[in-house]
């Protein structure tokens, strides 16, 4: 038997939960796939061997984001940079408010971890309205980093994300419809 391709293992692993975190929303869980070894490295494989040219860190934005961009700044030997909920994070900061599917938040990063004119890459579990991916690139574009390209576990293609990210390099390793 041949072995899965990264789609396949997210779809055998991937747990969807309805009304979750309020009615109405069908939540894709991606925590499933990250605890079978498998589906785990399988991912951080595809987004540390894609093409993303020149890469000096990795963004990886709370929580889901974390841990694929730890591990694909490990095998990729960059950095990696935490993208926070407020107040999380000391120092000089830059903050940015978006809106959620169901809400609105606000994400910051600490500017001067990088030098201005690093490249990066943003990584995240999942990509839905773009709003969260959107604030994230402009709080690196106002660091003055170059935006390489943007990763996702999963793209729900039906809530229109991509359209928010237009002129990204957009790597999603499976997909599914919002409902």
């Amino acid at each position: 038997m041949p072995a899965q391709t990264t789609a396949e293992l997210i779809d055998a692993h991937l747990i969807t939960v309805q009304d979750f975190p309020s009615e109405g929303i069908l939540f894709r869980d991606v925590t499933s796939v990250y605890a079978n070894g498998e589906a785990f490295a399988s991912v951080v494989d595809a987004f540390a061997s894609h093409d993303w040219g020149t890469v000096d860190a990795v963004l990886g934005i709370e929580a889901r984001g974390f841990g694929i961009a730890a591990a694909m700044a490990y095998a990729r030997n960059v950095g990696m940079v935490s993208v926070r909920k407020a107040g999380k994070l000391p120092g000089e900061l830059l903050s940015e408010d978006y809106a959620l599917e169901y809400g609105t938040a606000t994400l910051e990063v600490q500017p001067n971890v990088l030098p201005r004119g690093s490249r990066v890459v943003i990584l995240d579990d999942l990509l839905a309205t773009g709003g969260t991916l959107a604030a994230v690139v402009k709080l690196a574009e106002r660091a003055g980093w170059i935006v390489a390209g943007i990763g996702v576990v999963i793209a729900l293609d039906d809530l229109g994300g991509r359209a928010a990210l237009a002129g990204h390099d957009i790597l999603e390793l499976s997909s599914y419809p919002a409902s």
